[in-house]
């Protein structure tokens, strides 16, 4: 069986390497867009069944993974969030024949799978309905009718919204074209309650800009409108904090933080020139006119690190703990864990590559920052990061890239 999939999968590989759309008709072109995207939906749904068979194992494991989703999504080059719905479904799919031989025969998505599983499951005599519906229907029409038969399915409306606050999430992600991105998740009220406020400031920008005779679309003035909502609570929660620091018990904050790094001459500049950068750490290039106008705005959450080419200024001391000033140039270092497979953005956690007892220094070029899972691996399993700076492999004890067996394993960390 392994061996006739692959066999498959070489097929459509040269079938597409021979593809040249200048010898094919605009009809012929259309039949393939029809069997590529049957394929397509056919490979996904068998990926996912064959994942969600690995999941049942300890196989997943090799890869140093915290989860079979986190697996699936390093070798499918999908977000988690993905690869944890393409497993769910596939596990939902075994209680539901119908669906599952719709979407083995690239009669359904992915997206149409996962959105008549989740109802189905929930209300079986709805699977019939829904899948007929996927036919003729736009997803965004599938999901109205998934909804609709979850409601039926819930009985009240109380377990239905308890769910989906279980479920609640804000995502961000830096789109192709160097966009911020936001997706919200979360009941129909907390929605409501969120645009009343949102609109109110809309209106008004909206009514600004036509006297100035300078509208835009509306929802460009929407955009801006939440931007200054969020700015507003960050002066308020400065003023917050200030207020409490000067009070008896002040409480701790966590201050938050926007990480700003920049080549300097491309800020005095105020563009940068060939390989200088300009970037919000985390989220991508901006233009050095961005940067200017968030110190200029004098937001309290701005950290900037100014560089010469790859050159990072630091300070070497005797505690344990890195300084402010090396925090923030470990933080412009690593913006996701150190290791490479790994996408983890939070709650990551400073690593000595030398045994601090050992050294008594903190140094920032003896340093990487781990997500607390790998940290883990690396305190309890011996897994390390290979040889090196910046993000790099992440091998367990026995990988011949371990650093214990690489020659520069004892050597001497630079003077500082």
């Amino acid at each position: 069986m392994c061996q006739r999939i692959a066999e498959l999968r070489q097929a459509v590989e040269d079938y597409s390497q021979g593809f040249d759309t200048t010898l094919v008709t605009a009809a012929q072109a259309d039949d393939v867009v029809t069997h590529a995207a049957a394929i397509e939906k056919v490979a996904a749904a068998l990926k996912a069944a064959a994942a969600a068979r690995v999941a049942e194992t300890s196989l997943w494991r090799r890869s140093g993974c915290r989860s079979p989703a986190e697996d699936l999504a390093r070798r499918s080059g999908t977000t988690l969030a993905q690869a944890a719905d393409a497993l769910a479904t596939a596990r939902r799919l075994q209680s539901l024949p119908r669906t599952q031989a719709a979407a083995r025969r690239g009669q359904l998505s992915a997206a149409q799978a996962s959105t008549i599983a989740g109802a189905a499951v929930a209300h079986p005599a709805g699977e019939e309905e829904l899948v007929a519906r996927a036919a003729t229907a736009s997803l965004g029409d599938l999901r109205d009718a998934a909804a609709r038969i979850r409601v039926r399915a819930d009985g009240v409306a109380e377990s239905r919204r308890a769910r989906i606050h279980a479920g609640r999430f804000l995502r961000r992600y830096t789109d192709a074209d160097g966009a911020f991105n936001l997706h919200f998740r979360d009941n129909l009220e907390v929605g409501a309650e969120m645009m009343a406020v949102l609109d109110a400031r809309t209106d008004a920008l909206v009514a600004d800009a036509d006297a100035a005779g300078h509208a835009e679309r509306a929802e460009a003035h929407a955009a801006d409108a939440l931007a200054e909502l969020v700015r507003e609570a960050a002066r308020e929660d400065v003023s917050r904090r200030a207020r409490d620091a000067a009070g008896n018990g002040a409480r701790r904050w966590r201050s938050g933080k926007v990480l700003v790094r920049v080549d300097l001459p491309a800020l005095l500049r105020g563009c940068p020139a060939d390989g200088e950068l300009c970037e919000i750490v985390g989220y991508g290039p901006v233009a050095a006119s961005a940067v200017r106008d968030m110190l200029d705005c004098g937001d309290p959450f701005l950290a900037a690190v100014a560089t010469a080419g790859e050159e990072v200024l630091g300070v070497a001391h005797l505690g344990r703990r890195p300084t402010a000033a090396q925090r923030t140039a470990l933080e412009w270092l690593y913006p996701r864990c150190a290791n490479e497979g790994c996408g983890a953005l939070a709650r990551l956690e400073f690593d000595h590559r030398q045994d601090w007892a050992k050294t008594h220094l903190t140094l920032v070029d003896l340093m990487d920052r781990l997500c607390a899972h790998d940290h883990g691996l690396k305190t309890r399993q011996g897994w390390a990061l290979v040889a090196g700076r910046g993000r790099r492999p992440f091998v367990s004890p026995d990988d011949p890239r371990h650093p214990h067996d690489s020659p520069d394993a004892e050597r001497s960390p630079p003077a500082g």
